[in-house]
């Protein structure tokens, strides 16, 4: 009889068991449902589209990202949607008065006090920290814009050099990556640049594929904007430049951004002016989940805004987006970072021709 009873109670576990599994593999079936339809509300979102299809096809070799969650007319119709209207405005160089902040003695706003509140030591550049909540990166102030120049591979047409080494070999102290360049599959070592260069009051290198204009600095040392041909650029004063783009701001006037811009959400490299000769060089940092994203074209503007650039472009960014400060790799990368940074073809420097005091900065004092 007790056997009996035994025999019972493992048969209504049997029973117990089975239907536990059946509840279990409904309820799996049921949230695979829900991702499968979370992901299809998702994809079919208008916001969603204007982040993936840009950030994808702004880059070198992950265009397929946006055509494997959307068709041809929807890729094209997002991409006609988000682009910019840059102005065609000639530069006004007059505005530029170099050396007209050493005469400040009010700030308009805490970003210029910022800006001018000298790191100990050094009279050469400010280093200051962008910390976003979607973004991070560094914004770097050359007081003097003759400091600022343009270093080349010393391998141009074999191969690219890293921006630490670029920095290193012309004697500089900072450096922020330039121009585009040949890039198939990702795997482009910066041997090849695309469009212009001029270096030294002098047309070094004219490649098909620039889609940009020229980006450089006058004899003057004026940034100088420009989408004339580079024989007019030299004539008009240009010693330096590397062709990129969009510009951003031009005589003090943004560009106007539709969407955002065409250009998605990615690592950023930029470089400015403002109208007392100050330059600036912006890195965002981007594609490092749970760090920094990325940024689009409106949130660097509005960062160059606040420290009152007066002319901007955009130079090459994604994986090329590099900084180096004191021989150091300054920025996170998105790619590249164990070897110090991806080679480039060009890269923007800061010397130090007058011998001034530049104290290199030290990173643990920045979050």
């Amino acid at each position: 009889m007790e056997q009996k009873v035994i025999l019972i109670k493992w048969g209504d576990f049997l029973k117990k068991k089975v239907r536990l599994k059946i509840s279990k593999f409904t309820i799996l079936v049921f949230l695979l449902d829900l991702i499968v339809v979370d992901g299809l509300i998702v994809i079919s979102n208008d916001r969603f589209k204007a982040f993936w299809i840009p950030t994808a096809m702004t880059t070198m070799s992950h265009k397929y990202l946006a055509y494997t969650l959307y068709d041809e007319n929807t890729v094209n119709q997002v991409m006609s949607e988000n682009y910019i209207e840059q102005s065609n405005e000639k530069m006004n160089l007059d505005e530029i008065v170099i050396g007209s902040a050493n005469k400040k003695k009010h700030y308009s706003s805490k970003y210029e006090e910022e800006l001018f509140t000298r790191d100990e030591g050094n009279e050469v550049y400010k280093t200051i920290r962008i910390t976003e909540s979607k973004y991070k990166g560094w914004l770097i102030a050359i007081y003097d814009p003759s400091d600022v120049e343009l270093a080349v591979s010393s391998k141009l047409g074999k191969a690219g050099q890293s921006v630490n080494t670029l920095v290193k070999n012309n004697n500089g102290l900072v450096g922020i990556n330039g121009g585009g360049f040949e890039d198939l599959d990702g795997w482009g070592n910066g041997s090849v640049p695309y469009g212009a260069i001029i270096k030294d009051g002098k047309l070094i290198w004219d490649h098909d594929g620039g889609s940009g204009g020229l980006i450089g600095f006058t004899k003057d040392h004026k940034m100088y904007l420009t989408y004339d041909e580079p024989e007019q650029a030299i004539e008009d004063g240009v010693v330096e430049a590397v062709e990129f783009g969009p510009n951003l701001i031009i005589n003090g006037k943004t560009a106007k951004i539709h969407g955002d811009g065409g250009w998605g959400t990615a690592p950023r490299s930029i470089i400015a002016q403002r109208k007392d000769g100050v330059v600036l060089f912006l890195i965002i940092e981007g594609r490092l989940p749970g760090y920094s994203t990325g940024a689009t074209m409106n949130d660097v503007i509005d960062i160059l805004l606040r420290y009152k650039a007066y002319n901007a472009s955009n130079l090459d960014g994604g994986a090329s987006s590099t900084m180096s400060i004191e021989g150091k790799l300054w920025n996170r990368p998105s790619a590249g970072a164990e070897y110090g940074g991806r080679t480039v073809s060009n890269a923007w420097i800061v010397t130090n021709k007058q011998n001034k005091p530049a104290q290199a900065p030290n990173k643990n004092n920045y979050k």
